[in-house]
């Protein structure tokens, strides 16, 4: 008998299989709130703060997402300023973000997704598949770009083989396009329609549009452009504010938001819990 193609169950070259975001979340147009982790251990402003401040610390911002009305969060080490490129991430930066994952996970019974950076797929697939992650999210899928910490290339390749390895391939991949904080003249003689069509070809399940830096607004026509371009759900990852989401929200399938959501809507503030249900209450979801 002739084993028809396909037969393992595996999407097809450059076809989504699901809509990703029904399947984790259960909806979409979804808000998903980022924890900003404090500095851990081994990062350059860690100041000897005991872990279990940090754990907890953590926890409070995922209640404060979770309970204020948000779908799920991103956990993430946003507080190992300046980043180090993935093969310069040491194995504690994965043992701590492990641990804190799990217990909100656990403590919270909603669907977390992580993010090392700067760009570290396989200790973030790592992360997620120790604490039970359902997702991760990666700046830097395919392609390369020129960034704050220097030359910064897809991750595609290894980290899907990496994901088979790990047998985890359940956890699902949320793929910057165009991602901020860079320049991206490597690949500049190529349409960012293009470079969008690249993440789906590398097995990407979710694209994320963002600005040019952690809470900058991207304008709306470029926002649809990469909908547009991607074919596959597609959320909001920079510059989200009570004032602009609905009009995101037409274009796009969900957005991901911190800043505007902390006190003085800085991102290295804790998030303050008020604002979180005014923004959930203003959405027309």
């Amino acid at each position: 008998m002739t084993t028809p193609p396909n037969s393992t169950g595996s999407k097809p070259i450059g076809q989504v299989a699901d809509d990703v975001l029904q399947s984790i979340f259960g909806r979409s147009k979804v808000v998903i709130g980022v924890v900003h982790l404090a500095p851990l251990p081994g990062a350059p402003r860690y100041d000897g703060e005991a872990v279990e401040a940090i754990y907890q610390r953590g926890l409070d911002d995922a209640k404060a997402y979770l309970y204020g009305g948000c779908d799920g969060v991103i956990v993430e080490n946003h507080g190992d300023v300046p980043f180090a490129k993935p093969d310069d991430i040491g194995p504690e930066t994965s043992a701590y973000m492990s641990v804190v994952s799990d217990r909100i996970r656990r403590e919270l019974g909603r669907p977390i997704g992580i993010n090392v950076l700067a760009n570290a797929a396989i200790p973030a697939l790592s992360i997620a598949s120790a604490s039970g992650a359902a997702f991760v999210r990666v700046n830097q899928w395919a392609n390369a770009y020129v960034a704050n910490e220097g030359l910064i290339e897809g991750e595609a390749a290894r980290a899907m083989r990496f994901r088979a390895k790990l047998r985890a391939n359940g956890i699902r991949i949320f793929a910057d396009a165009h991602v901020k904080h860079g320049a991206h003249a490597i690949v500049g003689d190529r349409p960012v329609e293009e470079q969008v069509k690249d993440l789906v070809f590398f097995d990407a399940d979710a694209v994320i549009a963002t600005g040019q830096r952690t809470g900058h607004a991207a304008d709306l026509g470029y926002i649809r452009m990469i909908k547009e371009a991607a074919g596959l759900p597609t959320l909001v990852g920079s510059g989200v504010t009570a004032e602009n989401a609905n009009d995101i929200l037409d274009i796009v399938d969900g957005v991901i938001v911190a800043s505007s959501l902390k006190y003085e809507g800085v991102w290295w503030n804790q998030v303050e819990p008020r604002r979180v249900k005014a923004f959930i209450g203003g959405l027309k979801r």
